[in-house]
């Protein structure tokens, strides 16, 4: 499972280029300030959450936690849903799918808090590298 979860992050980050550049040399020209604004963080929001798939997929390599997988898989959601949602929005003009993005920032949020949890749970406390020699 981890080696779908490292893909999908690979991809993920290959096509958040490939849309940034899309839209930074190909749309800039046709969209509104507001809609290019739209875009770009639709862009950004994508980038950053394919580096957290792969992260969740690298913990999943080497801790086979089930948080560290649909921490992965809810990342890969997000994206579709909060950078799909500001991408189709920017491109049509169709406002109605701003009532999307808030589903995808969700997922954002549940991807973290499993990737949290996870951790949590793979890393006890007296094994941190904050804990004393004594343990506590």
């Amino acid at each position: 499972m981890a080696r779908q979860i490292l893909m999908s992050g690979a991809l993920m980050a290959f096509l958040g280029v490939a849309i940034g550049a899309f839209g930074a040399h190909g749309l800039k020209p046709f969209l509104s300030e507001q809609m290019l604004a739209a875009f770009e963080t639709g862009v950004r929001y994508h980038l950053i959450h394919a580096l957290a798939i792969l992260g969740a997929g690298l913990s999943l390599a080497n801790v086979p936690l089930r948080q560290f997988r649909w921490a992965g898989w809810a990342f890969s959601l997000g994206i579709v849903l909060f950078s799909g949602s500001l991408y189709v929005m920017s491109i049509s003009g169709v406002r109605g799918l701003g009532m999307i993005t808030p589903l995808g920032g969700l997922c954002f949020l549940v991807g973290w808090g499993l990737l949290a949890r996870g951790y949590w749970k793979a890393f006890p406390a007296e094994n941190t590298p904050f804990s004393r020699p004594d343990g506590t």
